[in-house]
C-alpha cells in the first residue's frame, strides 16, 4: 500500500526513535484520517503511552495528558470553578447595584473557569493530542462521561451549556486490561493491541534508544529479557525496563552480561521482591539460555 501520509507517519515514528512493525503506523494513520479516538491496550511497559508522546512531537503540537485513577470524576477531568476568585469577585461587588442575573453570568464565565485536560483539549486553539492514560483504572461512571467527548467532540457544563470542539483533538486512550472496558467506549474507538516485542524488534528499539551500547551487550540484554518473560512473574518487565537496563549497563561501559552484573542490577528490571528471588534462583539457567554460560561466575 503506497500512501504519502502513511509513509510520513512511519518516518515521523522512526525520527522519534519509535520502532514500528507496520500496525502502529497504520493505526495512527487511520485514527487521524477518520478523526476517531485510538484505544491502545497491552501489557505494562510496551510503549503505549509513548505513542501519544511521539505523535505530539511528530505533529509538533501540544500533548495534553489525563492520568486516570480510581475515583476520577468529570470535575477533575473536565473543569472546576475557581471558587476563591468567584467569592472575591462577589465580595468586591457588594454595595454595587448590579443585577443578580448579571452577576451570575459573570461568575459562571470563562474568566472563572479552570480548564482540566478534556476541556483544555477540545478548546485548544490548534489540534492537540489528548492522552487518556490507563483508562481501565477509572470507574465505569467516568467511561460514561467520556462517551459524549469520544462521539460528538463536545462537553456539557450545566452553568454554561454545551461546548463543541474548536479543533478536534487526536485522542489516544491506553489500558492495561486491569478491568474490561465497556462496549460503548470500544465502539467509539479504533483499536490497537501492543504485545511484548520479538527479539529482533526489541534489539532494534535498544539500538535506537541507546545508540552507545556495545553490540554484544545489546544482543545479550534482549535475549535475557526474552527468557525472563517466560518465567511466572508477578510483574513482567516491559520494553521500558529493557531500555532502562541497557542505559544503566552502557553507562558503566560494560560489554557483556555475567552473574555478578545481573544480580547487582536486577532492581532496574524487576520491581517485586518475589520476582527478584525467583529470578535469582533461576539465574544460571537464564544466562545459559541467553548464551553467556561461559561467563557465569
Amino acid at each position: 500500500m503506497k500512501n504519502e501520509q502513511l509513509s510520513q507517519i512511519k518516518k515521523m515514528l522512526q525520527k522519534q526513535g519509535y520502532i514500528d512493525d507496520g500496525a502502529i503506523a497504520m493505526s495512527l494513520f487511520l485514527a487521524m484520517k477518520l478523526e476517531k479516538p485510538l484505544l491502545v491496550e497491552g501489557p505494562a511497559g510496551v510503549g503505549k503511552t509513548e505513542i501519544a508522546k511521539v505523535m505530539s512531537k511528530a505533529l509538533e503540537t501540544d500533548l495534553i495528558r489525563l492520568q486516570c485513577y480510581e475515583g476520577l470524576d468529570s470535575t477533575h477531568a473536565l473543569y472546576e470553578w475557581n471558587y476563591q476568585h468567584q467569592l472575591l469577585y462577589l465580595k468586591m461587588q457588594e454595595g454595587k447595584s448590579q443585577k443578580i442575573t448579571a452577576l451570575e453570568e459573570t461568575i459562571f464565565s470563562d474568566k472563572f473557569l479552570l480548564k482540566r485536560p478534556v476541556l483544555e483539549a477540545i478548546t485548544h486553539a490548534e489540534k492537540a493530542v489528548l492522552l487518556i492514560d490507563e483508562i481501565d483504572r477509572a470507574d465505569e461512571e467516568f467511561e460514561s462521561f467520556l462517551l459524549e467527548v469520544l462521539s460528538d467532540w463536545q462537553v456539557t457544563i450545566p452553568e454554561i451549556g454545551t461546548i463543541k470542539a474548536t479543533s478536534k483533538p487526536q485522542i489516544i486512550l491506553t489500558g492495561n486490561r486491569t478491568r474490561e472496558l465497556s462496549e460503548a467506549l470500544r465502539r467509539r474507538c479504533l483499536y490497537l493491541w501492543i504485545d511484548y516485542p520479538s527479539f529482533e524488534k526489541e534489539l532494534a528499539i535498544v539500538k535506537a534508544q541507546v545508540p552507545e551500547i556495545d553490540a554484544e551487550l545489546g544482543v545479550q540484554i534482549c535475549a535475557f529479557m526474552r527468557e525472563l518473560r517466560e518465567l511466572k512473574l508477578e510483574k513482567t518487565p516491559g520494553v521500558s525496563e529493557t531500555i532502562d537496563w541497557a542505559r544503566a549497563l552502557a553507562s558503566m561501559h560494560l560489554t557483556h552480561l555475567d552473574t555478578q552484573v545481573v544480580e547487582a542490577t536486577l532492581g532496574v528490571v524487576l520491581k517485586d521482591w518475589q520476582d527478584m528471588r525467583h529470578t535469582q534462583d533461576s539465574l544460571s539457567q537464564l544466562l545459559e539460555k541467553t548464551g553467556v554460560a561461559s561467563r557465569i561466575g
